[in-house]
């Protein structure tokens, strides 16, 4: 099984965003940090969700467990639906990708048990910066 550690930073709402995505398991521990320009923080979460849905798709991975300190995200994706219309294309992204998984298991965590991801977001906007 892999796990999917996901987050996202924003300095300012909107503002200069990072995605951080750490993924372990499956003899896999892999870590990417990205800047992906001005957004807000939910956008920037969504984002991350799908980064990581990809990049777990290209490890042939048929179990992937997404861990995200996003509130909104995990209840986006539990209840395969988003009211902010801005949302949507990034819920029916990550929608698709996670149809090609046996299984799919997304589960809120506490900031605490997120430390990794939440580096990598904050290292993405720090590199943007210098």
């Amino acid at each position: 099984m892999l796990e999917v550690y996901i987050d996202a930073a924003s300095a300012g709402n909107p503002g200069p965003s990072g995605i951080g995505i750490f993924i372990k398991g499956e003899g896999h521990h892999i870590q990417i940090s990205e800047y992906i320009g001005q957004t807000n923080n939910h956008i920037a979460e969504f984002t991350a969700l799908v980064r990581g849905l990809e990049e777990a798709l290209k490890l042939s991975s048929n179990l992937v467990s997404v861990r995200s300190d996003s509130k909104i995200v995990v209840a986006s994706m539990e209840k395969e639906y988003v009211k902010n219309e801005e949302f949507k294309p990034y819920l029916e992204q990550a929608l698709t990708l996670v149809s090609n998984f046996d299984l799919f298991f997304i589960k809120w965590v506490p900031d605490t048990q997120n430390k990794a991801a939440d580096a990598l977001a904050r290292k993405a906007i720090q590199k943007e910066k210098n």
